[in-house]
């Protein structure tokens, strides 16, 4: 049984670490809040991007003079998945599950006879899929988003994977993230990057339906390589922006669950040192009667 100096040291230490978790429950907090609105400011954007895109391939006829980032490499035998998680931990699941979805992903993917390659963003994946796919790790990225997310730094993420693209090195690309629903919920989400694909239900499956002409200056193809790339970086930063949030959301969850598993313990804990000392008191009280009516 413990003695009564080591139950006042585990509750001690209890409670400084109580401390520790709800400070960092409330710096999560602060970090959440501006994550969520950095995302807001940039989905606007990012929603006319997609809008003006959609219109523009809903109505392009493709030739080989055509953006690959439209088109495609004519094949489908080469994946690559870009995983995004965060570089450190005390979130919860928050990485495990966005690894989770990546494996459960690769093993479609290998079992339709494909070849995958992975990229990583974040430490968490690429530590948790080293272990087991290290032979398809091609490119890792860290340090993004230590104090914010910047488009230049998810511009860098998606030149590196357009270089790779134009050697040929795959042919299509899927980013998978933890996207932000709210505080308590953060959804494993897989999104074709390359080629572009049409949004479900956009103009091009409404056949029946009669469609804007558009005139274009410069041409389709040109408006298209230029804007092709700008969305592609835009994709990839707006998952970036979205995991970001998450991360807090999922850590902020986390701490407050440690600091009321803490208080609870330290409940248990003073209460196993109140009887404790009680016995000890009672025990000294019988000892000194005893010694007493001895005499």
């Amino acid at each position: 049984m413990p003695s009564l100096k080591d139950l006042r040291n585990s509750i001690a230490s209890v409670r400084n670490m109580r401390k520790i978790t709800s400070a960092m429950k409330m710096v999560a907090a602060s970090k959440l809040r501006r994550a969520q609105e950095q995302a807001q400011i940039a989905q606007p954007y990012a929603e006319r991007m997609a809008g003006i895109l959609s219109r523009l391939a809903a109505n392009y006829v493709a030739t080989s003079s055509s953006p690959k980032l439209l088109t495609g490499t004519g094949r489908d035998q080469v994946h690559l998945l870009v995983v995004v998680t965060s570089d450190r931990g005390l979130a919860g699941g928050f990485n495990s599950n966005a690894v989770r979805e990546a494996r459960r992903v690769i093993r479609q993917l290998l079992s339709d006879g494909k070849e995958v390659k992975l990229l990583t963003v974040g430490r968490k994946a690429k530590d948790l899929l080293r272990r087991d796919q290290a032979d398809r790790l091609v490119e890792t990225f860290e340090g993004i988003g230590s104090k914010r997310v910047a488009f230049s730094e998810a511009e860098g993420v998606a030149n590196a994977i357009v270089e790779m693209y134009e050697a040929d090195e795959f042919d299509v690309c899927t980013i998978i993230y933890n996207r932000f629903k709210s505080v308590i919920s953060q959804i494993p989400t897989t999104s074709q990057l390359i080629p572009f694909a049409l949004p479900i239900g956009s103009a091009k499956a409404e056949s029946h339906e009669v469609r804007p002409v558009y005139e274009f200056e410069p041409s389709e193809d040109e408006i298209l390589a230029a804007l092709l790339p700008r969305n592609f970086a835009i994709q990839i930063y707006g998952a970036l922006l979205d995991s970001a949030a998450g991360e807090q959301a999922a850590r902020m969850t986390a701490m407050d669950n440690a600091s009321r598993n803490a208080e609870d313990l330290t409940k248990k804990l003073t209460l196993r040192y109140n009887r404790a000392r009680q016995a000890s008191i009672t025990k000294e009280l019988i000892e000194i009667v005893s010694g007493a009516e001895a005499l």
